[in-house]
């Protein structure tokens, strides 16, 4: 049945691919931006990149870029090389993003389990555009994606798992509660995925 679904799907155009790419990185980005803003912290590569930027200062952007490089080798071994070729300019296109966001919205407060709900969320629709147009940002969702179309598991459910230990990571670098308000982010974003993101119900390929 996998495979008539698949072979019946229409094929995204390479201008549709693009524009989504874009938007889910806009998505993606602007949530991270107000995670920032709150003091609060997310999972995957991009947990590991506000680790590096509370406690060191450099620029969260250029850390999400750096950390996400080594994961490009699993992406085209396992993904295929246009997987790893989208997923590349995605984080590229977030790693810019998230910095550029400060230059246009300014706040001067912001209520943390707000932010948090909202941004996870906000976050979660970004990452199923990206998926759906084969393409990840990188890190924890390149092994999750590929965790879920070899094995069953789904991705939401493996990368809420990791995302926990690294959230756990931070318990000494962030407030008792940011972290908390930082877990449910985590959640809704981990909601939306697992809720949107089965094969089974909706298949996106590109086109040749």
């Amino acid at each position: 049945m996998t495979a008539a679904i698949q072979s019946e799907a229409p094929r995204h155009s390479v201008y549709e691919d693009a524009l989504a790419i874009v938007i889910g990185s806009l998505f993606v980005s602007f949530a991270l931006a107000l995670f920032k803003l709150a003091g609060l912290l997310t999972g995957s590569t991009a947990g590991l990149a506000f680790l590096v930027f509370y406690t060191t200062g450099l620029p969260f952007g250029a850390a999400f870029f750096v950390i996400n490089l080594p994961f490009y080798v699993l992406a085209f071994l396992r993904m295929g090389w246009r997987f790893t070729v989208k997923t590349f300019i995605a984080v590229a296109l977030t790693s810019g993003f998230t910095e550029m966001h400060a230059h246009f919205i300014r706040m001067a407060d912001t209520n943390p389990f707000y932010v948090a709900v909202f941004g996870g969320l906000l976050m979660g629709v970004g990452f199923i555009v990206l998926f759906r147009h084969q393409a990840s940002l990188g890190g924890v969702n390149i092994l999750a994606l590929y965790v879920q179309d070899h094995y069953g598991l789904r991705a939401g459910k493996l990368q809420l798992a990791i995302d926990l230990v690294i959230l756990a990571a931070s318990f000494f670098i962030v407030t008792p509660l940011a972290l908390v308000a930082s877990v449910i982010g985590v959640s809704a974003l981990n909601m939306v995925i697992w809720m949107n993101h089965r094969r089974d119900r909706y298949v996106a390929w590109s086109a040749p």
